[in-house]
């Protein structure tokens, strides 16, 4: 894929002291520098596109700090500062008496065409949430989606710029937004203000927004969606089943409620009496998770996906992939939420290996790792190939999840099987080396398997109400009682409870004992 990059590094590396500038220009790797850390007391250190390095030179001293601050003038509140017409941006860390003793010089890049991977969506007239970690590139597309929008579609579009970071410091906007216009942010706590200040004043049809955080702005976002304006966001996250299990965000894709279901409801949905539903439609109708400027994972109809998530159905996710010829590829495969098979195939794509095994009409399994000691490995393949089991064999101690053994050697005791205790892993016995004992073997496993996940099912939904709990309490809530359950599933409200700076206790007894969160 074609890609322009604009970066004014000149711009930034002249704010550096001369000697750590020096170092940084004398690099190979220059052209790929991502950021330059200068911690008070510690050598420099410059990151780059996969690396980290120290930098060879004196550690930093008050001097280079000084140096620093009078090149960049004042921070803001929130720690920031930028260069004017330039995308950089300059983040300060300071001790307990707000001395800075830490800068970060972070390069910013204006990079165009990085949005051909999504642009059908962008062009749809529906808003669209983009997901991802840190540092993945989530502000870069957003910057060209502005570009695109205002140029390109012949849009009005209201850029709310909290940092500067999207378009740059200055008055001016950088030119990598195009005719989009910026609103600028005077602190971050403000943002939802001028959210909607933006709608209210200047008649946008699109609104751009970074970083998506708190309730406040959850709530901006909603009202501006429901006004008929595309909004365009971003937010911090992985998969898009981080954003639902969050408190404070999840109201973006429709929030989450615990509701409880009559007898004949429950029968008739085949579940528990307790379960988790959607309370109220998306704010955004796209979401988009971003592994990277070329390759993403799409759901296009956020409402349906964020039903089936909660009611633990697969959910059918297209993930796009740009080489860099430009080819476009979209492949779908069906998940499960928290599906690690989910997260390999996207692996697997970006590192270009060969994923095709990956049916769009099989959902991929959990897979346990077994390693054969005594039994026949070829009878052991086959029948595991004819009942389709989700089991792989392995002949390697440190990568099996079990080790399945003969009743004799089982009591040799031999060096390998007491290995495998040691290592933790449980060893399934079988009196004969039977056909018959080795399926009775296999169905075992993929029932011991399923009774994990459903167990599993019962722990995500006690955990969540933990949390929605604590986010109650910090609302103003003295305490909050939650339902019955059994003394594991107890432990880990404690344990979320302890997460969050709260007090907890139990009471009631067996099998009504339950957990009662409160403030210190």
């Amino acid at each position: 894929m074609i890609q322009k990059t604009d970066t004014d590094l000149k711009a930034l590396i002249d704010v550096i002291p001369a000697r750590i500038k020096d170092a940084l220009l004398s690099h190979p790797n220059i052209d790929e520098l991502l950021e330059v850390v200068l911690d008070l007391g510690r050598h420099p250190e410059a990151r780059f596109l996969g690396e980290n390095e120290l930098l060879d030179i004196d550690e930093v001293t008050e001097a280079d700090i000084d140096f620093a601050i009078g090149k960049v003038g004042m921070f803001g509140a929130d720690n920031r500062a930028g260069i004017e017409r330039t995308l950089h941006r300059i983040s300060a860390i300071r001790n307990r008496s707000g001395k800075v003793i830490g800068i970060t010089f972070r390069v910013g890049r204006a990079v165009y065409g990085t949005i051909r991977i999504i642009e059908d969506l962008i062009l749809s007239n529906k808003s669209i949430l983009l997901l991802g970690k840190p540092g993945v590139g989530k502000t870069t597309m957003l910057r060209e989606v502005a570009r695109v929008l205002a140029d390109d579609a012949d849009k009005r579009v209201i850029v709310v710029d909290t940092s500067n970071e999207i378009a740059g410091d200055g008055d001016i906007p950088h030119r990598a937004i195009g005719r989009a216009r910026r609103m600028q942010v005077p602190s971050p706590s403000e943002q939802h203000g001028v959210m909607i200040e933006a709608v209210e004043n200047h008649m946008p049809e699109v609104i751009i927004i970074d970083e998506i955080g708190t309730e406040l702005e959850a709530n901006a976002a909603r009202t501006i969606a429901e006004r008929g304006v595309q909004l365009v966001a971003t937010a911090h996250g992985n998969e898009l089943e981080n954003l639902i299990m969050n408190p404070t965000l999840s109201d973006l894709v429709g929030g989450v409620q615990i509701v409880t279901l009559g007898d004949i409801e429950a029968k008739r949905r085949r579940s528990q009496k307790t379960v988790l539903e959607r309370s109220s439609p998306p704010t955004f109708d796209i979401l988009v998770e971003i592994q990277g400027w070329n390759m993403v994972t799409v759901h296009e109809d956020v409402a349906a996906t964020v039903d089936k998530m909660l009611r633990k159905q697969s959910v059918a996710s297209e993930v796009r992939s740009m080489s860099k010829e430009g080819d476009l590829k979209r492949h779908t495969f069906l998940r499960s939420t928290r599906s690690s098979e989910g997260r390999k195939f996207l692996e697997d794509q970006k590192n270009g290996h060969d994923s095709s095994q990956l049916s769009s009409d099989v959902m991929p399994l959990k897979v346990t790792s077994v390693l054969p000691y005594g039994v026949n490995r070829g009878r052991i393949e086959q029948i595991i190939k004819a009942m389709n089991a989700p089991l792989a064999l392995v002949g390697d101690m440190k990568t099996a999840d079990l080790v399945v053994t003969t009743k004799n050697y089982h009591r040799r005791g031999t060096q390998a099987l007491i290995n495998a205790e040691k290592l933790g892993k449980p060893v399934f016995v079988l009196r004969r080396n039977t056909v018959n004992q080795i399926e009775q073997f296999v169905k075992a496993v993929v029932r011991e398997n399923q009774g994990k996940s459903v167990s599993e099912a019962d722990r995500s939904l006690a955990v969540l109400e933990a949390e929605r709990a604590a986010y109650r309490i910090g609302k103003g809530e003295e305490e909050v009682e939650l339902r019955p359950q059994n003394s594991h599933i107890r432990r880990l409200q404690h344990q979320v409870a302890t997460q969050y700076g709260l007090g907890s206790s139990s009471m009631g007894r067996e099998p009504k004992r339950r957990v009662i969160l409160h403030g210190n």
